[in-house]
């Protein structure tokens, strides 16, 4: 029941904050793309690239990994790779990242209870670590724009799964924006709004416009 008295203006811990969240990036690889059928592959590698900007605004812990790096995948995604160029990538063969001690260990040292989730393929480098991180008491939030499955059902079917077990499906933009939540956050304003001027396309168009008419000198 309601207890209106206890009605105040304050965020819900159930949101992401730069202090409870990481980034985990699974096996944005050549290969891996090669077989992501369920939607434009040019729409994920922008909406990746745009979340790993979101992360280095907000200094929110990343971890990336690969599988089969020097075997069969080839290197992680160039452009998510120039976002980071100092991180460490854990490289696995399992199919199952919460499988790899070291990524799981890379996860616990961040110190975060919030996984933010993104990958190739959906249904199986996500829909099989994320149930396993959540039986371990973390609360996984699956970036569905930021990943992809062979086929648009593949996808489809991995998200629904993972939602009934559970996990919060998001877009690459959302997390941007919750992270912000404030635009009188100062801080971090200019940052959001470049990586939405980049990366969120007619919402861009529109941050560009209206930050032109205010400064014409912004235009370039």
């Amino acid at each position: 029941m309601l207890d209106v008295d206890s009605v105040q203006a304050a965020p819900s811990p159930d949101l992401l904050t730069p202090d409870n969240a990481m980034m985990l990036f699974v096996d944005h690889q050549p290969q891996m793309f090669f077989g992501a059928g369920s939607t434009d592959r040019v729409a994920v590698v922008n909406a990746t690239v745009g979340l790993a900007k979101a992360a280095r605004v907000f200094d929110v812990p990343v971890v990336l990994s690969t599988v089969a790096a020097e075997s069969f995948s080839r290197p992680i995604l160039p452009q998510l790779r120039a976002v980071f160029p100092e991180q460490n990538i854990v490289d696995r063969t399992s199919m199952n990242a919460w499988e790899e001690p070291a990524l799981v260990d890379a996860v616990k040292a961040t110190g975060r209870s919030k996984i933010i989730l993104s990958g190739l393929w959906t249904e199986v480098c996500l829909v099989v670590p994320a149930p396993s991180a959540l039986n371990q008491g973390y609360e996984v939030y699956v970036v569905a724009d930021a990943s992809a499955g062979v086929t648009p059902a593949a996808h489809e079917h991995a998200m629904q799964r993972m939602t009934t077990a559970g996990v919060v499906p998001v877009t690459w933009l959302q997390v941007l924006l919750e992270l912000q939540r404030d635009w009188a956050r100062t801080e971090t304003y200019a940052a959001t709004t470049d990586v939405v001027k980049e990366h969120g396309g007619a919402y861009g168009l529109g941050v560009f416009y209206a930050h032109s008419m205010i400064d014409p000198s912004a235009a370039g």
